[in-house]
């Protein structure tokens, strides 16, 4: 259950809670508020907060999930059975994932392959995949580590092109080389450089420029791109890692707890010393950015198990298992209502007119905070609505 209510808790952020900090950060100015809504958005490029910990904590889950879904498979029906789901659920979600960023209602170029659903698509695969052929933790961590390592040597050390991929640098190359197009100017650029991480100046970044086909999120590269998918298993790994330790019978409870926490301590510290020279930078997935990502998800599993499964205080945790257990349905449900979601089916409720009573009546801002406080009551009702009639929508 603790696994259920940490997903749940996770998508409560997407599906309105951040609206809802937000909403209170323009009413007031108060310290701990305007902290909150600091965290509550992704830092631009380096650094890490409470919001950029939200996608890799859902991959995280992925890991710790397949654990316990092919394990069951595979006792039941033989590694092909699992092996098989694995492909089927790994299919779909990335088939998802395409539908999610617009499906086909654009020609192409203008489609996006590469997205959020597609990397957990990716994840969950690979992760998998190792886990039904290399069932033994320590290798499994090993592969972890090797590839966090593998990415940073990439990185590091394969030279790329002397060029930032940035209209601003670009439109000065533009009149240098009498050419407007991205492209050509990019391989009219002769010097080389390595070690570099900035936006837009690494070789993640012009790996998806030069080879990524469709539209990128990001115009000249995508944050869901081809390299940076590599660190982003590891990520999954850590997952399986802990979602193996949780079905060691012969552990005592109260020891996994001070195994995850220990464990999440130590890549919290390897992860901020290795950020020194490897900045931890979520748009590239960066080998320190995993780790200290892993390192939070694995502390707040250490707690969730702890006070959900070990202590069972599970009443106050309902509302987080209703939408952990439909997650994939409520991430879908919020995209196809339209941006901002099911905020923008509260405005129906609480917009216009009656927002703007509540900004004058009580105080500026208090109508967008009744918006976004009724759009994720909306988001959870919806998903106790699903969890009582007993829908599960699962992959």
């Amino acid at each position: 259950m603790s696994v259920d209510a940490l997903r749940g808790f996770d998508m409560f952020w997407i599906i309105g809670a951040g609206s809802l900090v937000g909403a209170l950060g323009r009413m007031s100015d108060n310290s701990v508020v305007q902290f909150l809504t600091y965290q509550l958005r992704h830092a631009e490029w380096g650094g890490f907060r409470f919001y950029d910990l939200i996608f890799p904590l859902f991959l995280f889950i992925v890991g710790v999930s397949l654990v316990f879904s092919l394990t069951k498979e595979i006792e039941r029906d033989g590694r092909p059975a699992a092996l098989k789901r694995l492909i089927r659920r790994s299919l779909l979600l990335f088939v998802i994932g395409i539908f999610y960023s617009g499906g086909f209602s654009k020609e192409w170029p203008e489609i996006r392959l590469l997205g959020v659903l597609q990397r957990l698509a990716l994840g969950y695969f690979f992760g998998g995949l190792l886990f039904c052929f290399i069932p033994k933790p320590r290798r499994l961590a090993g592969i972890a580590v090797g590839l966090l390592v593998g990415y940073w040597a990439i990185m590091t050390f394969v030279p790329i092109r002397d060029i930032q991929l940035s209209d601003e640098q670009l439109g000065a190359l533009s009149a240098q080389f009498g050419e407007k197009d991205p492209a050509i100017i990019f391989h009219n650029t002769k010097k080389t450089t390595s070690g570099q991480y900035d936006m837009g100046y690494n070789l993640a970044n012009h790996l998806d420029f030069q080879y990524l086909p469709g539209k990128k999120w990001n115009k000249y590269w995508d944050p869901e791109g081809y390299l940076s998918t590599i660190p982003a298993v590891s990520t999954c790994l850590i997952g399986v890692l802990a979602g193996m330790l949780l079905r060691r019978k012969e552990v005592e409870d109260v020891s996994k707890v001070k195994q995850l926490a220990l464990a999440g301590i130590c890549c919290l510290i390897v992860g901020y010393l290795w950020g020194l020279q490897f900045p931890i930078i979520k748009k590239i997935w960066t080998s320190s950015f995993v780790l200290v990502a892993g390192g939070w998800s694995l502390l707040l599993l250490a707690l969730f198990y702890l006070v959900v499964d070990v202590w069972k205080a599970r009443s106050w945790c309902l509302p987080f298992v209703w939408i952990g257990m439909n997650s994939i349905t409520i991430y879908l449900a919020n995209n196809i209502i339209g941006y901002p979601g099911f905020r923008k089916v509260a405005e129906r409720f609480v917009g216009g007119d009656v927002k703007n009573f509540f900004n004058e009546a009580v105080t500026k801002g208090f109508g967008d905070l009744m918006v976004a406080l009724v759009g994720l009551g909306l988001a959870v009702l919806f998903c106790w609505y699903l969890h009582r009639r007993k829908i599960f929508l699962r992959l």
